[in-house]
């Protein structure tokens, strides 16, 4: 059995779901259903496992042709739904006859998707684990895309009695005002927002913009008045932070941009997220329309109905009136001491999910050096429940089932590990040293920020060049010892997974050579791939094409290959690992484009070197060298605290 795509529709991706679990920790999201609720319906109703695989259309849908007879079941945001010509219902099982064509036109709205489920499920070869489409990643679904004319989907066989209907109290309700549940934290008042801000998030309907897509939900509305002044070594503005792991549903500010986190959105970045919108609601983002408006509701973590349900607790509103109020704790769960030097707080993320943070907000390998340990501990310790775990710079998310895990118990786990991890100078960490080239102020960076300018904002501090702005906030003479100390430095890799696809978020292990910078504010809509940037104390390369508000330096070869596939020689698509250490070596443009064509036709050849990170070498390093390491830090803080001024003058901050 087969559907052909006679017409692929405006977006229409091959989704299963969970999606593909357990690559967050390198950048690749899960994928799936935007609306996961209409989804599971839909093959439930089919007598198909709740994730088999099925149909995502955005704005408007396909016409499909089956070669044999099939049931299919349409379901989500309504939309004029045909068999050979003839109106079906949404939310029904309707059998199309062999040779039948199956039209599913616009989406009339509310909502903003549709989705077509098929008895049997749709059958493709897995990519780690699902056949979920990731378009910016270019694989899942037939052929990492969104359908085209003449695709042939192959079907698998209808493996249980078929039900009528989805029950009318089980179907979700759409509109264009959302109330979406949300619970506090990780990042909120008054640490990072007053008090007067989270009022605000939670007592404003935001609007939904139109430049809102599967990677995030942005959001019109105001701008906060912060609780500090700047990030410090995260960047310039105050929503600056050491990079951390994100959740799907948690309201990311990108500057002064509030955005709701999709499933196509990254793992790990540098913004606060003040509220999670909870495991059960966020099938809401999926239906978001330009124009709709947006409440955020704070409830218990405790009464957040449980994305097992597929029942009248996850129609749209109907939980909030009896659940409304919040834990009222800041998104802190815990404060604890780990030993004289290094405190551990345990910030709530969403109701699903925990974020532990060591010490003060600061750039320090020690810190890393304790996350490493964590993560090593639990990851030998196989606990149950546990379903993701993503290191940042200081920083471990830990997402669990709460049916399984719930988040006391978790916490109490976490609390006893802190017993077993050994002292950080004991720490002796695998470390490679891979050599990869690195084309300066390259023509596709010039690109992005010339389409920035003419598309976002012509005035930013940071245009025309880049470069530019990294020397002026180091207080360096010149351009030249911009590219000197990016060329001298070795950057250790502290994160895999910064803009997705095992790009490393990596800080220079000599203080001397950490260039400081702020984020694009707003972000960029685009970025070339495996571009190479700096952002706080921090460089990343770009694993792909996308938003981004790193400052750039140059364009590399590619972290991910995509040429892979399982069973080949390489374990792995990435490249990277953590605490390898980045060396870049100079190349023309030319010269970069023909190393990328190599790479992408899968020949892969990247010098590397075997070595150790050694904690207690390092921090006598830092002995030996503090006093030329104080002087360099005393430039660059007064020419950082300059820069703030000049923002503070020219209103950038106000």
């Amino acid at each position: 059995m087969t559907a052909e795509v006679v017409r692929p529709g405006l977006l229409t991706t091959v989704q299963d779901w969970p999606g593909r679990v357990g690559y967050w920790h390198i950048g690749v999201p899960p994928s799936g259903p935007m609306d996961d609720l209409s989804f599971r319906l839909g093959n439930r109703v089919l007598g198909n496992a709740e994730g088999a695989g099925g149909l995502e259309c955005t704005l408007g849908g396909p016409a499909l042709r089956f070669t044999e007879p099939a049931w299919i079941c349409v379901t989500g945001a309504p939309a004029e739904a045909t068999i050979d010509g003839v109106p079906v219902q949404l939310w029904r099982a309707v059998e199309v006859p062999a040779g039948g064509v199956l039209d599913i036109g616009a989406i009339r709205g509310p909502g903003m998707r549709t989705y077509v489920l098929i008895a049997g499920g749709i059958q493709l070869p897995e990519y780690l684990g699902s056949i979920a489409t990731f378009t910016l990643g270019k694989f899942g679904g037939d052929h990492g895309g969104a359908l085209r004319a003449g695709d042939v989907l192959p079907l698998g066989a209808p493996r249980a009695r078929i039900a009528a209907a989805v029950p009318m109290d089980d179907q979700p309700v759409l509109t264009t005002r959302w109330e979406l549940a949300v619970t506090e934290g990780p990042h909120g008042a008054p640490e990072f927002f007053t008090r007067a801000d989270f009022d605000t998030i939670t007592g404003t309907d935001y609007e939904v913009h139109f430049n809102s897509d599967r990677t995030g939900v942005r959001l019109i509305g105001p701008k906060p008045e912060w609780a500090r002044t700047d990030g410090g070594e995260a960047g310039l503005h105050p929503s600056n932070i050491h990079d951390n792991a994100y959740s799907i549903g948690a309201l990311d500010f990108t500057g002064d941009t509030p955005i709701l986190l999709g499933p196509d959105g990254p793992s790990l970045g540098g913004f606060v997220c003040p509220v999670t919108v909870v495991a059960a609601d966020k099938w809401k983002l999926g239906q978001l329309a330009p124009g709709d408006k947006v409440r955020f509701v704070p409830i218990r973590s405790a009464n957040a109905a449980s994305i097992r349900e597929l029942g009248a607790r996850r129609r749209a509103n109907l939980p909030l009136v009896l659940t409304t109020g919040g834990d009222g704790d800041d998104g802190v769960l815990r404060r604890a001491d780990v030993d004289d030097e290094i405190g551990v707080t345990y910030r709530r993320q969403g109701d699903d999910g925990v974020l532990v943070e060591y010490g003060q907000l600061t750039l320090d390998l020690a810190l890393r050096a304790r996350v490493h340990a964590l993560y090593q501990h639990l990851l030998a310790a196989a606990v149950r429940g546990i379903v993701e775990m993503v290191p940042g710079i200081r920083s471990l998310q830990v997402r669990v089932d709460p049916h399984v895990l719930p988040i006391p118990r978790l916490l109490a786990l976490l609390a006893e590990a802190e017993q077993h991890l050994p002292a950080a100078d004991e720490l002796v960490v695998p470390s490679r040293t891979v050599h990869l080239p690195l084309s300066w102020d390259d023509p596709s960076t010039r690109e992005a920020i010339t389409r920035y300018m003419h598309g976002v904002r012509a005035d930013a501090p940071w245009c025309p060049w880049n470069i530019e702005f990294i020397r002026r906030m180091n207080g360096l003479a010149t351009v030249a010892d911009v590219h000197r100390i990016v060329f001298d430095a070795e950057y250790l890799v502290l994160g895999l997974g910064d803009v997705y696809l095992g790009a490393p978020v990596a800080t220079p292990t000599d203080p001397r050579h950490r260039l400081v910078t702020t984020k694009y504010n707003p972000a960029r809509t685009w970025t070339p791939e495996n571009a190479v940037g700096i952002g706080g104390a921090y460089l990343c390369v770009y694993g792909m094409e996308g938003p981004g508000g790193y400052q750039f330096v140059g364009r590399t070869t590619q972290v991910w290959n995509h040429a892979w596939q399982p069973g080949t020689a390489a374990e792995n698509p990435w490249l990277l690992r953590y605490f390898d250490r980045i060396r870049w070596y100079p190349v023309e443009p030319d010269e970069l484009l023909d190393k990328r064509a190599d790479f992408a036709a899968g020949n892969v050849e990247v010098k590397t070197e075997d070595g150790e990170f050694r904690l207690a070498d390092y921090r006598a390093f830092l002995a030996d060298n503090a006093a030329s390491i104080d002087r360099f830090r005393a430039v660059q803080a007064e020419a950082f605290t300059a820069e703030r001024n000049s923002w503070q003058a020219a209103g950038e901050l106000t």
